[in-house]
């Protein structure tokens, strides 16, 4: 008989884990807080609370969202389960009856004969083989556990994220690429006028700002300067600041613009840049209208948009092998946020894939590689790959293997990527024997 998984925490990454595992005949022992203590945003007692919202996103393919749904019902997901037994009217989207969602993931795990269930407070890694899916909420006592191991180092912040487009969707007619004082050329640049300054100073200091989680608001801004903030300071801060052109000519006029807004390349394949500085608490609606007035940036697509909120999540590239596993100790997986992806959707996929991969280890069989043109996989390898400033991904078509050729059309373009995923995904599942 295989040895049972501990897997701490109950979110979606956490039971989606478990029940990939026990429809494998592995059986596992799930380990969460609850009821004993919640943390400052969750309220129900039952397992996988969803709490900042009840939509799981786009369902069509031409979303990055929708595909990596279509994904997991090849693997026969229990979020997607549950999210189709509590379902609500929302147009294109998935969204759920929150305590239903719950309620049945709760009934399925624990009626489970493979699942025992026990309240616990883990201050400390678990014996192998684990899985630990504890999210951006963890307790404190168990990061101070994580932090203190050699070589793993865990973030804990308010954390002020900036926004992140499509290469493909920048005007290049409308930047140059270079670095400050000729030294390489590894930013794009968008220069603005002294009027186009102006006009995006003025909307930026209008523009309304998402509320912050009542859990969040007396330490939010500690430690984060979001651009706004900066911005109030005064008009020309932000020239002076992340915005300041100083040693960057722009060789269509020969002479340094009134200020510059510099993207950084965001992921190894150059599909990505991420707007340097840009940390926002703008409402969505508000960074595509306020953004879009850089020159460059007027038909941008932003695959995730800046966010203010609190984070924990592990320097995974530092700590994180194939599947999520902890380097030197591949039977301890980690799943959900704390890995660094970023949604309800891809931490439950995040623990799908750490399952899966855990359980042929278990058997001493192949672990599946998703691979880069599947959803799940791109996502695995982003939390694996090494950056310098590694940060949270959701699911989006830019991290993605690109297509061979060019697909005219983003529509189209993201209908192919999404055809050759589901392929992919096939000869995976077919590959590795994961129909079971």
């Amino acid at each position: 008989m295989t040895n049972s998984v501990a897997i701490v925490g109950a979110g979606l990454a956490g039971c989606e884990a478990a029940w990939q595992l026990v429809r494998r005949g592995i059986p596992v022992r799930l380990l969460d807080m609850k009821p004993q203590k919640f943390s400052p945003a969750h309220h129900m007692e039952g397992f996988a609370e969803l709490v900042c919202s009840n939509s799981l996103k786009a369902e069509h393919l031409t979303n990055a969202s929708g595909l990596l749904k279509a994904e997991m019902r090849r693997l026969d997901s229990l979020i997607l389960r549950a999210a189709d037994a509590s379902r609500v009217p929302a147009g294109g989207a998935l969204a759920v009856d929150r305590e239903r969602l719950s309620a049945y993931i709760t009934r399925t795990l624990a009626e489970h004969p493979l699942v025992s269930f026990e309240t616990a407070l883990v201050s400390h890694l678990p014996e192998e083989p684990a899985i630990i899916a504890t999210g951006p909420l963890t307790d404190p006592a168990l990061t101070g556990a994580l932090t203190a191991l050699p070589g793993l180092k865990a973030l804990h912040f308010f954390d002020a994220a900036a926004p992140i487009v499509t290469a493909e969707s920048i005007d290049m007619d409308k930047v140059f690429r270079a670095s400050r004082y000729e030294k390489g050329a590894d930013y794009l640049n968008c220069p603005l006028t002294e009027a186009e300054y102006n006009a995006f100073y003025d909307a930026l200091t209008r523009a309304e700002l998402a509320e912050v989680h009542d859990f969040e608001k007396k330490l939010v801004f500690e430690g984060c300067l979001a651009v706004e903030i900066l911005a109030a300071r005064g008009r020309q801060t932000l020239a002076f600041g992340p915005l300041k052109p100083v040693g960057l000519i722009d060789p269509r006029t020969g002479k340094e613009p009134y200020a510059v807004v510099q993207l950084r390349q965001e992921n190894a394949q150059g599909t990505l840049y991420n707007l340097v500085g840009f940390q926002t608490r703008l409402k969505w609606g508000e960074q595509k209208r306020v953004f879009s007035l850089i020159p460059g940036l007027e038909n941008a697509e932003f695959v995730r948009y800046g966010v203010m909120h609190r984070n924990t999540f592990l320097r995974s590239p530092d700590i994180l092998g194939r599947n999520y596993a902890l380097q030197g100790q591949p039977r301890i997986r980690f799943a959900g946020q704390l890995t660094g992806v970023e949604g309800y959707m891809e931490s439950a996929a995040s623990g799908m894939v750490a399952a899966i991969g855990l359980s042929k280890a278990l058997r001493g069989e192949a672990e599946p590689d998703f691979g880069g043109q599947t959803v799940l996989g791109a996502l695995e390898r982003h939390v694996r790959t090494p950056c310098a400033d590694f940060q949270p991904m959701n699911a989006n078509f830019g991290i993605l293997d690109a297509l061979p050729v060019r697909v005219k059309g983003k529509r189209n373009r993201y209908a192919q990527l999404s055809e050759r995923a589901l392929k992919a995904l096939d000869q995976i599942i077919d590959q590795y024997e994961l129909r079971n």
